[in-house]
């Protein structure tokens, strides 16, 4: 494998680049035209424009981007994630071009694409699953009953969803009705694909995946699991490696557990299963991701294996070269998202120029990212502007080192997620690692990060008062000894 394209945009695309080029791999980027401009554009080899911003008009035209392949001779596609990522059609149709796609096979895809079709396959491998329906649901009557005999909450899930698109708790069999006929509108206008199905709500659930990688002869291994509990509109936003509350016993379960869910549908690459984990540490099998994931750079620091690169090694038809004996966890690593989205005001997505962007540095500290200072981001795509990576040889190491490396993240010119990770972070439910999903609902308020402004604001007029009163009026030099240099001099700049 010579050439690859990465059919992506920004940060993951720029990630993907940098493990092929210290493989000797050249690289293709595809870009629309508001990402004309973007770092990754500019570090690939070749680029080709795809056509106007939105992804309809760009980064999902499969067929378009196929063609480009051929024109370019190029070897191998990695999708990322997101847009074509999971299309099993995209997949097969370059497959039939002769084009490796980096991932797994479009069977793998359809099968772990339904969570129907997927909860069967993994069930004859008696992988642990959530109380539930095994069937879509077609008479809600019917429903009724088994919502009755599973017990209430129950949660309605659509099929072919993510995100939380199409998902509903239930309380009671009184709102049952018109939450199945929410839900199925909802998963329709998604996903095109109406079916739902119920299963047993898990009241304090935490969310914990398990990263496999397997090869196309059989061989697969689980690098450990990540916890992944703080979300918000039940998508990601704070993800660490290893969970803080599963056992060395529970970890070798929950590990084998997921190899068994990629051997259901016969899984080569890397990919991740998803696990919901109650109050008892009891696991049930959620989803599987056939792709990688925006959180594999946590796995990434604990284990030391480039996943990328072991991604294209696979398509390439080598072998795995480590096996389960091999893979150690070494310290602990957090993964911060920075969105640029306002928390002070239900996380509504913001766009604008980053005025400043400047990024923190030191030992364990990985910044992966798309954008730089002087740029806009864009209002066609998902609002990350990066993420932030840490670690320690300690959880309590890295959640030190993280809060120092936000507070050395310098960004204006767009309202973003820093402050209320810090505040995730350093709440004490978070450093307990006694939480679960509802952490935001149940901790947070807009008005925290109201007061750490003001708070912010008050300390910045008090410094500005100091320097301004001294008695010396042409030095702000602190010390009382003239020849000792105040720190305040050299870090006014700072204040400003």
């Amino acid at each position: 494998m010579k050439k690859i394209l990465v059919a992506n945009r920004g940060e993951i695309a720029l990630r993907v680049m940098r493990s092929a080029r210290e493989m000797g791999i050249k690289t293709v980027a595809v870009y629309s035209e508001a990402d004309r401009n973007s770092p990754h554009v500019r570090y690939a080899d070749e680029a080709v424009l795809l056509g106007p911003p939105p992804s309809n008009q760009s980064y999902l035209l499969g067929d378009k981007i196929i063609e480009v392949c051929k024109e370019l001779n190029v070897d191998g596609i990695h999708p990322g994630y997101g847009f074509l990522s999971e299309n099993a059609v995209f997949c097969q149709k370059a497959t039939d071009a002769g084009i490796k796609f980096i991932g797994p096979s479009p069977d793998a895809i359809t099968i772990m694409g339904s969570k129907l079709a997927a909860k069967n396959a993994v069930a004859k491998f008696n992988v642990p699953l959530v109380p539930g329906t095994e069937e879509a649901i077609t008479d809600i009557e019917k429903a009724k009953v088994t919502a009755a005999e599973i017990g209430f909450p129950i949660l309605i899930k659509a099929s072919a969803g993510g995100g939380g698109k199409g998902m509903r708790i239930v309380a009671n069999i009184g709102e049952f009705e018109e939450q199945m006929n929410m839900a199925q509108g909802e998963a329709r206008s998604s996903f095109g694909d109406d079916a739902v199905f119920i299963e047993k709500y898990v009241t304090s659930p935490k969310h914990i995946e398990v990263q496999i990688l397997g090869d196309e002869h059989g061989n697969i291994v689980y690098l450990f699991e990540r916890e992944c509990s703080i979300q918000r509109r039940h998508q990601k936003v704070v993800e660490e490696a290893p969970s803080p509350v599963i056992s060395p016993e529970l970890r070798k379960k929950i590990g084998e557990s997921a190899v068994n869910v990629a051997r259901a549908c016969n899984y080569y690459g890397a990919g991740t299963v998803e696990f919901i984990v109650d109050e008892q540490l009891n696991f049930y099998f959620l989803e599987m991701n056939t792709r990688l994931q925006v959180e594999h750079p946590v796995t990434e620091m604990i284990t030391g294996y480039d996943i990328v690169k072991e991604q294209i090694k696979i398509a390439r038809g080598e072998v795995l070269s480590f096996n389960q004996e091999d893979l150690k966890i070494n310290g602990h690593a957090i993964e911060i998202r920075v969105y640029a989205e306002d928390p002070t005001n239900n996380f509504l997505p913001d766009i604008g120029t980053l005025t400043t962007y400047k990024k923190p540095e030191g030992n364990g500290i990985r910044v992966d990212d798309g954008f730089e200072e002087g740029m806009t981001i864009p209002i066609y795509y998902d609002p990350m502007i990066s993420k932030l990576i840490v670690h320690g040889n300690t959880r309590e190491d890295a959640i030190d080192k993280m809060v120092r490396a936000i507070d050395e993240y310098k960004i204006t010119g767009v309202k973003n997620t820093l402050k209320f990770c810090k505040f995730v972070i350093q709440h004490e439910q978070f450093r307990s690692g006694k939480f679960d999903t509802h952490f935001v609902q149940q901790y947070y308020e807009p008005s925290l990060l109201a007061v750490e402004n003001e708070d912010e604001m008050l300390v910045a007029a008090m410094v500005s008062t100091l320097l301004m009163n001294q008695p010396n009026s042409t030095s702000t030099e602190l010390a009382t000894d003239k020849n000792q240099r105040s720190n305040w001099k050299s870090n006014r700049s700072n204040l400003r």
